[in-house]
């Protein structure tokens, strides 16, 4: 992968998101509960406001607006008030302990 460093995995909240710039976009990296790493659009596809505010449960995270909860996996919505999809990046882990760092290539998976 051609991804960019982002942070270290350590900078991660575990569970939490953590908000980053990438070249102008606005990214979020989340940690879900089972300490799985995940990249996605840190705007909410309902209001314009940040998914990384929000709160991370199993797999998903709940936009701290008006509650929409998104699939970390897929960015699919799990019902309304949104109902468009978020953009899910590919991301990746190189290295271990504390010297591990997090990659995201912004192509949209």
């Amino acid at each position: 992968m051609s991804g960019v460093e982002v942070c270290k995995v350590s900078d991660v909240p575990w569970p939490g998101a953590l908000a980053v710039d990438i070249d102008g976009v606005a990214v979020a990296i989340v940690r879900d509960e089972e300490g799985e790493i995940h990249a996605i659009r840190d705007i909410c596809s309902h209001a314009d406001v940040a998914l990384s505010e929000g709160e991370v449960d199993g797999c998903f995270i709940e936009c701290w607006l008006h509650g929409s909860r998104f699939d970390l996996r897929t960015g699919q919505p799990t019902g309304p008030p949104a109902v468009s999809p978020i953009h899910i990046y590919q991301v990746d882990v190189e290295g271990s302990g504390d010297a591990a760092v997090v990659l995201v290539d912004l192509v949209p998976r």
